[in-house]
């Protein structure tokens, strides 16, 4: 059997939710999917970028990431999507990138596809979990099959115990507040073999 093929589609503008997504490349290749880690483009005045100097730290150290289009959607037979929370949603620069998937959704392109996702906010109680169910709402209109970690490992316990999606704290130093690494990896791993036994057929 082919190996599944996972796009890793994130948005990060200090890094955090980059670092998420390299975890989940990992988790995923360790499970013998093919990966594509892709970024969404973004539509931040650079003023904006040049005023945080981690802002403009990580876009430089990110330039050569390749930016997430229709045809990385229409490869994949599972997406993962790591995105940071605003006002407890996803950035705008996500919504914008899942608005212009409609030629994709309208020729029934997004069906079926295995997804799951993961957040991040600045608070434990930013917005996290409020991000990645409202990330879901739109998947549901695609036809896709969402892929939560529920409580399926001891991990994610260790991670906060997010059902929806792993989810991270970034603190004001810009680091993470919580040990979610391995979390990640066992939701990128069980989202491959969701999307294992759907290409199979099971």
């Amino acid at each position: 059997m082919a190996n599944v093929k996972l796009a890793v589609i994130y948005y990060s503008s200090t890094g955090t939710n980059y670092e998420l997504a390299k975890w989940a490349e990992a988790g995923a290749k360790e499970a013998g999917a093919e990966v594509r880690v892709v970024k969404v483009p973004e539509l931040a005045p650079a003023a904006a970028i040049e005023s945080n100097p981690a802002w403009k730290a990580h876009v430089e150290a990110t330039k050569d990431v390749p930016e997430a289009t229709s045809e990385v959607i229409e490869w994949a037979d599972a997406i993962i999507f790591s995105v940071p929370t605003r006002f407890g949603n996803v950035a705008s620069q996500v919504k914008q990138f899942i608005d212009m998937q409609g030629g994709l959704w309208a020729t029934g392109k997004t069906v079926n596809k295995v997804v799951s996702a993961m957040s991040s906010a600045q608070n434990p109680h930013g917005g996290q979990e409020a991000t990645i169910l409202s990330l879901y709402t739109s998947m549901m209109h695609w036809g896709a099959i969402i892929v939560p970690p529920g409580y399926s490992d001891p991990v994610l316990f260790a991670a906060g115990g997010n059902p929806y999606g792993t989810s991270v704290t970034q603190g004001q130093d810009g680091k993470m507040v919580e040990d979610v690494q391995a979390a990640v990896k066992h939701q990128a791993k069980r989202t491959v073999d969701i999307a294992n036994r759907v290409i199979a057929g099971e």
